[in-house]
């Protein structure tokens, strides 16, 4: 019996591996298949069928969520790209109190929950930064840390490849994706959704910079297509006991919160709780999986 179980860890723990292996491409070509989500072969040679997974269920904490509201298209930021990262836990070696992002997705017109679909999240580290972008999310893009507010909510910064104003017309908002400037790629993932359409992300709380206030990026797939791209923040008090520690206490000077930030609206709230030493937030997103305008 104890071999048939450690069978079964390791069947577990190559599905994982051959699913992490995917790029975003082929993850997304298998989620939009006809029949539902197809066998992919990964770069490493094997094949996999991406199967949505969380570490337990998480449909209490959506509870009540009803609303079948379309959530608000917000701009992708000048900092997305295709990272190539699907995972849950997104931190690599970032330092920061912990944050289990758990979003569900349904359909704005039918309430349904929308299976097989791919969300990616992206956000600064403690210290304002963005992988793939470090140089420009510093300022040495353009403009130096503390000159003046930046345009349209954007990073410190001129971004490269276009920047914003770029737009790339493909339901990102009015900004081109970045082509990085660096090889880092901390705190950016893909998960699938699950029959219920959750997914789960392991992260750290945000850091802020010039301009914006804390905030994490989302961009919903569905069908091959980008169907919606938002953002999600904190409550101000949250944002001010986080922001009180380690390493977040060394980067001083947080200009921009909640009641001055450009994009915040209270629909973009997660809904946060205390779990150990961090924290636990959970969202549900309204998607227009059909691009209708519904």
């Amino acid at each position: 019996m104890g071999h048939d179980h450690e069978g079964q860890r390791v069947s577990r723990r190559r599905l994982f591996a051959g699913i992490s292996s995917l790029g975003l491409g082929s993850l997304l070509a298998a989620c939009s298949g006809a029949e539902g989500t197809a066998t992919v072969t990964t770069s490493t040679g094997a094949s996999v069928t991406p199967t949505a997974t969380t570490a337990k269920d998480l449909t209490s904490l959506f509870a009540g969520a009803g609303t079948c509201k379309l959530t608000s298209t917000t701009t992708q930021g000048p900092y997305y790209f295709d990272a190539d990262k699907v995972r849950s836990d997104i931190r690599e070696d970032k330092q920061g109190v912990q944050l289990r992002v758990a979003i569900k997705v349904q359909d704005s017109e039918t309430c349904k929950p929308l299976g097989n679909a791919v969300v990616e999240i992206w956000h600064c580290d403690a210290a304002g930064l963005y992988s793939g972008a470090e140089s420009a999310s510093t300022g040495g893009g353009g403009n130096p840390p503390g000159g003046g507010n930046p345009p349209s909510g954007a990073p410190t910064g001129a971004p490269p490849s276009g920047g914003p104003g770029g737009g790339s017309g493909n339901g990102g908002g009015d900004m081109a994706d970045l082509t990085p400037t660096d090889d880092k790629r901390y705190l950016r993932g893909a998960q699938v959704t699950n029959a219920d359409g959750i997914v789960e992300f392991t992260t750290i709380w945000p850091g802020w910079y010039r301009g914006r206030t804390i905030h994490i990026h989302a961009m919903v797939h569905f069908s091959n297509q980008r169907v919606l791209t938002t953002q999600m923040m904190f409550d101000e008090k949250l944002n001010s006991a986080v922001m009180a520690k380690s390493p977040y206490s060394e980067h001083t000077g947080r200009d921009t919160f909640n009641d001055n930030d450009n994009i915040y609206d209270d629909s973009m709230l997660m809904k946060i709780t205390q779990e150990g030493d961090g924290y636990l937030g959970a969202i549900v997103f309204a998607a227009d999986s059909d691009k209708d305008g519904a």
